[in-house]
């Protein structure tokens, strides 16, 4: 397989031509995300039929929902061969998973590091369960990965109150949170911007923030929460997964009631929501 740079902001990220087989990268693209551009490329082209194996087993019901399975496949291979499972599960735990020096390492990106620390799970040889979570400024999930209990909503915005939307006030730094959902556990919240420049004067700017996290047990091994008064009940914030299914009664960010829940509305009496949920 040849590689060539082709220049200029209008380029593809990444373009391949089966005939001449030549793999077209983006010249603006910083070298992490070339890399990892390369790499799916590879695995498309090295791993083909075990790729398809694999989406064989899967009941879909179109082409493009197979073709986008197919996609996070050799994504899912890139991330692995970019970094190792044994070498990067070793840095984690030597490194107190600090991700700048991790990406630095394994030559990768912040959001590539924190992306792969949630996938460390191997029977035998797992790392902290993670979740791990990229959000638009609008507050829409673009990314989610979780081995922990925390889900995410499918549909509707994340929860207003966790730090991850934050992240935005604070360009270039992490933000620390601890917190507790509606089930009573509690978790250890990362947070930063990624900004994805378009390469040109002009060229449109991609910004979003992502967010790490796992429950608080762990949280001493990770260096980010050195300091911490993790005892301390009220050092703990109210979060939520979304305002449909949160059974929070007194949330000042609610946006729309629960599903499941009655309200009440006394038109005498206003408190931060215009109705009381029973």
């Amino acid at each position: 397989m040849v590689v060539s740079i082709q220049r200029g902001p209008e380029t593809a990220l990444r373009s391949f031509d089966p005939t001449t087989k030549t793999l077209t990268l983006s010249v603006q693209l910083p070298e992490p995300t070339a890399t990892f551009q390369l790499l799916i490329q590879l695995a498309l082209l090295t791993q083909n039929d075990l790729l398809d194996t694999t989406l064989d087993f899967a009941r879909f019901q179109s082409p493009a929902a197979r073709d986008i399975a197919k996609l996070g496949l050799a994504n899912y291979y890139a991330g692995a061969a970019l970094m190792p499972y044994a070498p990067f599960l070793e840095s984690a735990h030597l490194l107190r998973h600090d991700l700048e020096r991790m990406a630095g390492e394994f030559g990768a990106s912040i959001e590539q590091v924190a992306h792969r620390l949630s996938t460390l799970q191997r029977n035998g040889n797992k790392g902290v369960p993670f979740f791990f979570v990229r959000v638009d400024q609008a507050g829409t999930i673009t990314k989610r990965h979780s081995a922990t209990s925390l889900q995410f909503a499918r549909f509707g915005g994340a929860c207003p109150l966790w730090n991850v939307h934050r992240a935005f006030e604070t360009p270039g730094q992490f933000l620390r949170q601890m917190a507790e959902t509606p089930d009573g556990k509690r978790y250890f919240c990362l947070a930063r911007d990624v900004t994805k420049t378009g390469g040109a004067w002009g060229a449109p700017v991609r910004r979003y923030a992502i967010g790490l996290g796992c429950e608080m047990r762990h949280s001493g091994s990770l260096i980010y929460a050195d300091g911490l008064d993790t005892s301390a009940s009220a050092s703990f914030e109210p979060i939520g997964i979304s305002c449909r299914i949160c059974e929070r009664r007194n949330c000042h960010q609610r946006s729309v009631p629960p599903l499941e829940r009655n309200l009440k509305v006394d038109p005498d009496l206003r408190g931060v929501l215009p109705y009381q949920v029973s």
